[in-house]
């Protein structure tokens, strides 16, 4: 059974589910919104590849990602950790100085937590944004005729965790990529101070083809992209060719790059002084799937999401 599945299954089982669908939780009568993710050791990181900075500066990073793609402003913290009995006062030390630099860089405060024992390290973070003055987005408010979209490139975390996994230091910055990414400040306070229309904008924490197509079928849209428009890192090709996988798929599926989607009409995307790129539009709904990707010499449907991160099976 999938994520997907189990969410269907709480939604059904709560009366009152009303805020559950997108990643952050917009309770407007408070002004903020509330966000959640948890992290285990072997599905979500190896302590392998990561010092315990790592692990808090990425952890951190993922709760400020959804904040900032719900357009709002990250301000509050709290975290919770399960160690196993061999981690040492350093690592504790290491996670809390990630902790203090992230809180520095962006304003925020870590207000409280927990900590206790396990057989595994275990790391739960929930992180608070501040929403005065800003248009806060849904994945469900995408609209027939917006434009598609996004910052960045895609399949750079996917490619860098390869070469970890694989003892390969010969790309760095795909490497640094994945162990620290940056998050997207800046493309989410123009675009929630700029248009004033709701709109539709998710990450790409687990893939673009997922937020893509979670978007389509909250909004009951069909999203079209051009793939020849989607930017990406030129070395995935040739990393991928090592890892006998094809590129495209971890531009689509890889996951953790943290970049911005957005969906917005013609008007308000005059309003945007940012970089961006175009990669697709928002049309009328298909009753057989949600996106389409135009190649030079096909055309492909989604009708589901098979091929992105299992969080029940720690793969891709």
């Amino acid at each position: 059974m999938k994520e997907l599945e189990f969410i269907e299954i709480i939604k059904k089982t709560l009366s009152k589910n009303s805020y559950i669908g997108d990643d952050c939780a917009y309770l407007k009568d408070l002004g903020i919104v509330i966000t959640q993710d948890s992290f285990v050791e072997d599905i979500h990181f190896s302590r392998k590849f990561s010092t315990p900075y790592q692990l808090a500066y990425k952890a951190i990073i993922v709760n400020l990602s959804d904040i900032f793609a719900s357009g709002a402003i990250p301000k509050y913290l709290t975290i919770s950790l399960s160690l196993p009995k061999n981690i040492d006062k350093n690592f504790v030390s290491e996670f809390y100085r990630a902790c203090e630099d992230l809180s520095k860089k962006f304003d925020i405060e870590v207000v409280g937590g927990d900590i206790t024992g396990g057989e595994k390290c275990f790391i739960s973070i929930c992180a608070i944004g501040l929403t005065k003055g800003r248009n806060i987005s849904s994945r469900k408010y995408a609209e027939e005729g917006d434009y598609v979209i996004t910052n960045g490139v895609h399949g750079s975390s996917r490619a860098g965790l390869w070469l970890l996994e694989n003892n390969i230091s010969e790309y760095p910055n795909l490497i640094k990529n994945h162990l620290t990414p940056v998050v997207q400040k800046d493309f989410s306070n123009e675009i929630a101070t700029k248009i004033k229309r709701n709109y539709a904008m998710m990450d790409t924490s687990d893939g673009l083809m997922d937020a893509l197509f979670k978007v389509a079928q909250a909004s009951n849209v069909l999203i079209s992209v051009d793939f020849n428009k989607i930017p990406y890192d030129k070395e995935l090709e040739a990393i991928a060719k090592k890892a006998d996988v094809d590129f495209k798929d971890w531009i689509f599926y890889g996951g953790e790059d943290y970049q911005l989607v957005a969906c917005v009409d013609e008007d308000n995307l005059k309003k945007l002084k940012i970089p961006y790129t175009i990669i697709g539009q928002v049309e009328k709904k298909n009753p057989n799937y949600c996106v389409e990707v135009v190649f030079e010499d096909k055309t492909e449907q989604i009708n589901d999401l098979e091929k992105t991160f299992n969080h029940f099976k720690g793969e891709k």
